[in-house]
C-alpha cells in the first residue's frame, strides 16, 4: 500500500514538471512571437506619436564616480548611469504590469532619443563583459532604457581665487535633432533624479551642492529643450598647505637667519639668501606646471610673489649692510690718507718758507759785498737799456687797420665769437643743470640717516621682517577665506 502511494506522488510529480516545461516552453514561444509581432512593420525613423503632440523623455542619472578634474584641460571626467523613460504605443503588448527585460541590442531595432552631451569632449560605452545597454519593455508601450558610460565634460573655470576656489561644473544633456515641437525632456523626479552623489569622493574637491536645471536653447535650426545638473565644488586646501605654502613660509623664515650671521661672514650669508630665492623660484615653477596659461593673477600667484619679494629682500639688505660697512671703511681709509697728504704738504710748504726767510735776510744785510752790490746795479741799467731799445720797434710792427683783408678777418672773427658763445650758453646751461641735480641728491643724501653701525640694519631687520610678513599673511587669509 505504502510502495503504491509513494509511485503515484511520483507520478504526479514527472507529469506536473512536465506540464511545467510545455507551458514555460510555451510562453517562451509566445514572447519570441510577440517582439516578433511588435517589430513587424516599426519603421524605426519615426518618433513614437508622430504628426501629433510632442513626445516626452523622462530622465535621471545615477553617479558611480567623479574619476577627475583637469584645470590644465579645464575639464573633467565622471562614471555615470544614465535612464531615459518614454511611451511608444507600436510596442503595447499587454497591460503595465508585466514587462521584459531586453538586451541592449533591441534598441537597434526600436526608435530612441538622441541625445547627446552638449559640453562632452570623449565618452566611451563600458563593454566589459558586454555592452553595458538595458531595455525594459512594458506592456503598456512604456520603455525604460539605460546605459552606463565614462565621458570627459569640458567646465570653464574661474581660477582668481586658487586654490581657494569654488568651481560649478555641469552636465547637459538635449537632443541632437529633435526641436520641442517633437520631444520635450525633462527631469523625472526633480532634484530626486540624481541619486549616488552623497557617495562620490574626490582627492582634491568636495560636492557642496547640486541643482537640476531645465532650459531652452534658442538656436538657428529651432528651439531645444536642454537639461543640466550642476555641482558646485569646492577645493580642498589642505593638500596646498602641506605642499605649497607651509613650504613657503618656511623657506621665507629660513631667509631670516641671515640676521643673526655676522655681517664679516660673506659667503655664508649670500649662499643662504641665493639658496632662499632659488627654492622659491622651483616652488613657483612646480605650481605654474599643474596650472593652464592665463593672463590673470591667481591666489596663489600672490602669495609666492610675496615670499619671493620677502627673501629677495633680505637678500638684499645684506647687500644695503655689507656696502655700508665697506664703504664706511673706505671712507675712513680716504680720509685719513687725505690727512696725511695734507700733514706732509703743510711740512714741505712750511721748509720752503724758511728758506726764503734765510735768502731775504741774507740779501737785505747791510754788510753786503760792494761786488755783489754793483752787479745788481749793472743788471738794473741793462734791463732798462733794453726796454728802451725794443720800445719803437713794437710800435713799427703794428699793421695799420686800412690794410687789405682786415673787414673780412673781423667779420670771420665775430662769426666765430658768436658760435663760441652759443656753445658756451648751451654748455652753461647743460652745467646748471647738472649741478642743480647733484644739489637735490646731496640734500637727499643728508636727509638720509646715517648709520653708525651696521649691526643696527639687522637688529631692525629682525623685527621689521618677521611682523610685515605675519600682517600680510593676516591680509591675506581674511580677505581670501571670507570671500
Amino acid at each position: 500500500m505504502l510502495r503504491n502511494k509513494f509511485l503515484y506522488s511520483i507520478c504526479l510529480f514527472m507529469i506536473h514538471l512536465t506540464c511545467a516545461q510545455v507551458e514555460n516552453s510555451a510562453r517562451l514561444q509566445n514572447v519570441s512571437m510577440t517582439i516578433k509581432k511588435l517589430l513587424d512593420g516599426y519603421d524605426i525613423r519615426l518618433r513614437p506619436s508622430f504628426g501629433g503632440d510632442s513626445l516626452h523623455v523622462g530622465m535621471d542619472i545615477v553617479i558611480a564616480s567623479f574619476d577627475s578634474i583637469s584645470e590644465v584641460n579645464m575639464d573633467y571626467t565622471i562614471t555615470l548611469y544614465l535612464n531615459q523613460y518614454w511611451r511608444d504605443e507600436r510596442l503595447q503588448f499587454s497591460n503595465a504590469d508585466e514587462y521584459m527585460t531586453l538586451t541592449g541590442d533591441f534598441a537597434e531595432k526600436i526608435w530612441v532619443p538622441d541625445t547627446f552631451f552638449a559640453n562632452d569632449k570623449n565618452s566611451f560605452l563600458h563593454e566589459v563583459t558586454e555592452k553595458n545597454k538595458m531595455v525594459r519593455l512594458y506592456g503598456d508601450g512604456s520603455i525604460a532604457y539605460g546605459m552606463r558610460f565614462t565621458t570627459t565634460l569640458a567646465c570653464m573655470m574661474d581660477l582668481h581665487y586658487y586654490p581657494l576656489d569654488e568651481q560649478n561644473c555641469t552636465i547637459e544633456m538635449e537632443s541632437y535633432g529633435y526641436a520641442m515641437q517633437d520631444v520635450v525632456m525633462y527631469w523625472k523626479a526633480g532634484k530626486d533624479s540624481v541619486k549616488g552623489v552623497e557617495h562620490v569622493e574626490l582627492p582634491q574637491f568636495s560636492i557642496v551642492e547640486y541643482r537640476t536645471i531645465s532650459t531652452v536653447q534658442y538656436l538657428a535650426t529651432g528651439d531645444y529643450q536642454r537639461l543640466s545638473l550642476s555641482f558646485l565644488l569646492q577645493r580642498n586646501i589642505g593638500y596646498f598647505i602641506f605642499q605649497t605654502y607651509l613650504p613657503s613660509i618656511l623657506i621665507v623664515m629660513l631667509s631670516w637667519v641671515s640676521f643673526w650671521i655676522n655681517h664679516e661672514a660673506t659667503s655664508a650669508r649670500v649662499a643662504l639668501g641665493i639658496t632662499t630665492v632659488l627654492t622659491m623660484t622651483t616652488i613657483s615653477t612646480g605650481v605654474r606646471s599643474s596650472l593652464p596659461r592665463i593672463s590673470y593673477v591667481k591666489a596663489i600667484d600672490i602669495y609666492l610673489v610675496m615670499c619671493f619679494v620677502f627673501v629677495f629682500a633680505a637678500l638684499l639688505e645684506y647687500a644695503a649692510v655689507n656696502y655700508t660697512y665697506w664703504g664706511a671703511r673706505a671712507k675712513k681709509k680716504a680720509k685719513k690718507a687725505k690727512q696725511e697728504q695734507e700733514l706732509q704738504q703743510q711740512k714741505v710748504n712750511g721748509f720752503r718758507t724758511s728758506a726764503d726767510e734765510d735768502e731775504s735776510i741774507e740779501m737785505q744785510d747791510p754788510r753786503m759785498s760792494p761786488i755783489l752790490s754793483l752787479r745788481n746795479r749793472q743788471s738794473c741799467c741793462y734791463e732798462n737799456e733794453q726796454t728802451m731799445s725794443t720800445a719803437p720797434v713794437r710800435m713799427t710792427t703794428c699793421l695799420p687797420r686800412g690794410s687789405y683783408g682786415y673787414q673780412g678777418r673781423v667779420q670771420r672773427q665775430s662769426s666765430a665769437r658768436r658760435r663760441t658763445s652759443s656753445i658756451r650758453s648751451s654748455f652753461k646751461s647743460g652745467k646748471r643743470i647738472v649741478t642743480g641735480i647733484r644739489e637735490k641728491a646731496k640734500t637727499i643724501t643728508k636727509k638720509v640717516p646715517t648709520v653708525k653701525d651696521v649691526n643696527n640694519i639687522d637688529k631692525y631687520s629682525r623685527l621689521v621682517f618677521p611682523t610685515l610678513f605675519l600682517i600680510f599673511n593676516v591680509g591675506y587669509w581674511c580677505f581670501y577665506l571670507l570671500a
